[in-house]
């Protein structure tokens, strides 16, 4: 192996490698590429759960005291997703600027921000809405720095193996939504971490609540990740300044991948954010009514597991086809949910619980196609800002489902949304997947 390091000088922005081309054996450090991506990943599902983190505690603040309106929670969990796509637009340009070990250490160490303010403000029903408003959007970190996570793997691997390494840190980073809502139920019933003596919430039934432990419970696992990222990461000498990235917009394959992975991604995101508040306003006012948190990480778990998986059979079988497959999929699962929004009786749940992992199942087919399909269409390095601006348009998802969700009927909404789907179903057809199309991928 002919990888050479440079020592850094003055500065760690300067580059520790020199000499890097994945395309070429004699220039590719295997060990590092996996050991980045593992790393990684390890950051980016924490920042995955500290982007959902308010999903999970916002079902039940009223519980403990708050006096919150449905429009007021709808706003609470919307806005990660707001500040995910806009820091996105930001992250985007990062990875050639910052590098990888800082870029990652950096925003790992950001993420301690939203898990300490809501481990405070759950304990304190007097927060005023603007500081839990604040709190949500600060949120959104953990959802901007995808963007700069995924472009920067890119960097660090060959072209074979890009839907094998894009598929698993984004489907186990994606896991990072469905922990949070699976550890906070759980998590929320005791002192943790030793600080049993922290005083507890009371619910509406008068029982004791620890709901600050869904904040506090990830905090030694994002200082882990800030000190593994400055211990074990490095930069490859890929650099561009902001105006340079820019060229990616003049490529149509930009708006085109951007309307796809806004349906697969954006749909994933936005309903994984909102399934918790559906399913109470739904089918909340029937006896023996689901229990949000019970159901809500169901779905974000099988789509991010089917992510994960499909990565692999993506660098076999190429990205247009899975794309394909998974938006025809979430059309038809999105078709088979609105027949179960207004149900009649509490027995439909099961109908409604079908049709959104149809959805999640083959948004996690779509995304990891996505994926594979941009390293392929575009440049290394116009690969890493397409990679980047399309996960952050689509990281508005949580946001304009939330905002979707106030202004009209989940029935009209899921409606929309299959229209959506079959359109953005026909791009990657045409475009990507039929026999004779103009860019296969």
């Amino acid at each position: 192996m002919s990888t050479v390091t440079t020592p850094v000088v003055g500065s760690t922005l300067k580059p520790d490698l020199s000499n890097w081309d994945p395309e070429n054996d004699e220039t590719w450090d295997k060990k590092l590429a996996w050991r980045t991506l593992w790393i990684t990943t390890f950051s980016m599902t924490l920042g995955f759960a500290a982007w959902y983190l308010v999903s999970a505690i916002a079902p039940r603040l009223n519980d403990i005291g708050f006096d919150l309106s449905t429009s007021q929670l709808y706003w609470l969990v919307a806005l990660p997703g707001l500040a995910a796509g806009l820091l996105r637009l930001v992250f985007m340009f990062l990875p050639p600027i910052l590098g990888t070990r800082v870029l990652v250490a950096l925003s790992s160490a950001l993420l301690l921000l939203p898990m300490i303010g809501w481990t405070l403000v759950a304990r304190d029903t007097s927060t005023p809405y603007w500081v839990l408003l604040a709190l949500s959007f600060a949120a959104g970190i953990g959802g901007g720095s995808f963007s700069g996570f995924m472009a920067s793997t890119s960097y660090f691997f060959p072209k074979r193996l890009a839907g094998t390494a894009l598929g698993l840190q984004a489907g186990l980073g994606n896991f990072g939504i469905g922990l949070i809502q699976l550890l906070t139920p759980w998590v929320v019933g005791f002192g943790l971490l030793g600080t049993a003596a922290l005083t507890p919430e009371s619910d509406s039934n008068g029982e004791l609540v620890w709901l600050h432990n869904g904040g506090l419970v990830l905090i030694p696992w994002v200082i882990l990740a800030v000190v593994l990222a400055l211990l074990f990461l490095k930069r490859v000498p890929i650099k561009a300044n902001f105006r340079q990235q820019l060229d990616i917009f003049q490529v149509k394959h930009t708006w085109i991948m951007t309307a796809i992975y806004l349906m697969s991604f954006g749909a994933f995101s936005g309903l994984a954010a909102q399934m918790g508040l559906i399913i109470l306003n739904v089918y909340g006012d029937f006896p023996d009514a689901p229990n949000p948190l019970a159901f809500a990480f169901i779905g974000p778990v099988v789509g991010a597991l089917v992510r994960a998986a499909s990565g692999p059979l993506c660098d076999r079988f190429g990205g247009a086809i899975f794309t394909f497959i998974g938006g025809a999929g979430m059309a038809v699962g999105t078709m088979v949910t609105v027949f179960f929004l207004t149900p009649e009786s509490v027995e439909e749940f099961n109908g409604f619980l079908t049709g959104m992992i149809i959805i999640f199942f083959f948004s996690g087919l779509a995304n990891a196609g996505t994926f594979k399909q941009m390293p392929m269409i575009f440049p290394k390095r116009q690969a890493g800002g397409a990679i980047g601006w399309t996960a952050a348009i689509a990281a508005f998802g949580p946001f304009i489902v939330g905002m979707a969700l106030t202004a009209m009927s989940p029935t009209a909404f899921f409606i929309g949304c299959s229209a959506f789907c079959v359109f953005c179903t026909g791009l990657a057809w045409f475009y990507y997947a039929r026999p004779g199309a103009p860019n296969p991928s």
